[in-house]
């Protein structure tokens, strides 16, 4: 569980910084594949493996269009070396509507240029994916 919430806790400032960087730098390719794998999550809520890689593919779009690729790299080591982690967190998480919802407002945002309202959805986005694994109980729920 501390990995697990140490994982998302690494992850927020990086991701933060790659949502408002991505509001300046992103083309409208980038945004056009994050809308094709936004659409694509939302066809597959069912299903994990799908959804877990597609969900990771988003996040990974955001950090590619944010134009920086030191944040990029060190996001793919993470994802690397943290996947089984990912997978366990989404369980976790649960509703997978709620992430998907929350994956498109920050796309929205993205496509509006909204640096404040798509660095506020990112921090909430994960700050709920970080409360749902601080809540989790691994007894009484394993995954």
């Amino acid at each position: 569980k501390k990995l697990l919430v140490d994982l998302i806790r690494a992850r927020m400032p990086l991701e933060l910084q790659s949502v408002a960087d991505a509001m300046k730098n992103a083309t409208d390719e980038h945004l056009k594949e994050m809308r094709r794998q936004v659409a694509e999550a939302g066809e597959d809520l069912g299903n994990d493996e799908v959804l877990n890689s597609v969900n990771m593919a988003f996040h990974r779009q955001i950090a590619i269009a944010s134009g920086n690729s030191v944040l990029v790299q060190i996001l793919d080591v993470l994802r690397e070396l943290f996947t089984e982690e990912q997978r366990v967190i989404l369980n976790i998480f649960g509703s997978r509507e709620r992430d998907h919802r929350e994956h498109v407002a920050i796309l929205e945002a993205l496509e509006q240029r909204n640096e404040s309202l798509g660095v506020k959805r990112m921090k909430t986005h994960l700050e709920g994916v970080q409360n749902a694994v601080e809540r989790w109980d691994p007894e009484d729920h394993p995954v």
